[in-house]
Order: structure tokens, then C-alpha cells, then sequence
């Protein structure tokens, strides 16, 4: 039994190519682990609080000395983290937009990337706290950003592993649903990204 943490952002809903792969994802996880427990949160719906001088207050300040006020500024990034603490498995639905993730998705991370609690530094330079998991990215795009002309422009997977491997999530297996936009691609697309995932 695995205990999974469906991360989803994007805002087209069941018809999102990222939530379908994220979805078939996760079916292959359930079969390979029969009984485990999925967690789905829609960061879009739940509209995550962009980052503001009163998180970082809150953030900062230790837990022995929080006010009200900043116990409620912490909250939202307390319970996102012991989402991720309490999860074996995490798979993040990432649709691209304008090259990189939706706003919501770095919202989340805002949240989550948090000095001496997901991540701390020492004399050996940073280290990530948030360890011993698997982290599966589900990737949607219009365009074909895993090769050829486009690969450059691919800002959202290259940052996801790099602030994720930041924080100790360095297992990281990538899936992707791409070519979306191209009429010759679009009809076999989802169905391919699906017979490509392999668990690991």
C-alpha cells in the first residue's frame, strides 16, 4: 500500500491532458499497489495564497512564538508540506503555458520551499529535507518540447526537477502528453504518453 499525493493545476478540468495522464499514472501505481490511498489536491481550485510579507513573517518566526496571525499565515504551507511528509508517492500534473508551469503550480512551491523545514543549509552548503519519496511529473503541452527546435524552451521541467531535487525530491520520473496542438500528433497523443509511463 503507497500513500499518493495527486498534485493538479491546471485549469481546463476533466478534459485536462495533464489530470488524464496524471490519472493513468496513478492507476498503474494502485494496480502495481493494491489498497494505497490517493490524496488529490487542486491547486487551482483551492486557489493557494501567492506568497506575501506576512507568509515570510510567519514563516520566520518559530512555532513556540507564533500569534494567531501568523499561525494563520502559516497554515496553508504547514498542512501543504504535511501533505507531502505524509505521501510515499507524488505525482504533479504540469501543463505548459508560455513555456513554463501555471501560476497556481508556483504558487504551491512558494509554499512549500521553506528554510529549516523543507530544506536547510550548512557548512556542507543546502540540503533537502522532504526525502525518500517518488515523484512522478505529468507534462502537457501543445508543442514538442522533449526534442527537437522546442527543447530550449521547455522552462517547466527542468525547474520542477531542479527546485524539487532542491528540497530533497530527487527521484523524479517524467511523463509527458505533448504535440497537443498539432493535428497530426493530437489524436494519438495521450494514448502514447500513456504506454510510455513505467514505474520505477
Amino acid at each position: 500500500m503507497k500513500k499518493i499525493l495527486h498534485i493538479i493545476s491546471t485549469p481546463k478540468g476533466d478534459s485536462s491532458y495533464s489530470l488524464q495522464l496524471g490519472k493513468a499514472i496513478i492507476d498503474k501505481i494502485t494496480t502495481a499497489h493494491p489498497g494505497s490511498i490517493v490524496k488529490e489536491v487542486n491547486l487551482v481550485e483551492k486557489q493557494v495564497p501567492h506568497l506575501q510579507e506576512a507568509h515570510i513573517n510567519a514563516f520566520f518566526t518559530p512555532a513556540e512564538n507564533r500569534t494567531p496571525e501568523n499561525i494563520e499565515n502559516a497554515r496553508y504551507s504547514d498542512e501543504a508540506i504535511a501533505d507531502i511528509m505524509d505521501a510515499d508517492i507524488l505525482v504533479i500534473g504540469a501543463p505548459i503555458y508560455n513555456f513554463s508551469i501555471h501560476s497556481s503550480l508556483k504558487t504551491w512551491i512558494d509554499q512549500i520551499v521553506r528554510g529549516g523545514v523543507t530544506f536547510k543549509y550548512d557548512e556542507n552548503g543546502p540540503e533537502g529535507l522532504v526525502k525518500n519519496k517518488k515523484v512522478y511529473l505529468a507534462v502537457a503541452s501543445g508543442g514538442v518540447y522533449s526534442e527537437g527546435p522546442m527543447q530550449a524552451y521547455d522552462f517547466a521541467t527542468p525547474y520542477l526537477k531542479s527546485i524539487l531535487g532542491f528540497i530533497g525530491l530527487t527521484d523524479i520520473s517524467v511523463f509527458r502528453v505533448e504535440g497537443l496542438a498539432k493535428s497530426e500528433l493530437k489524436e494519438t497523443a495521450l494514448e502514447k504518453a500513456i504506454s510510455s509511463i513505467i514505474l520505477n
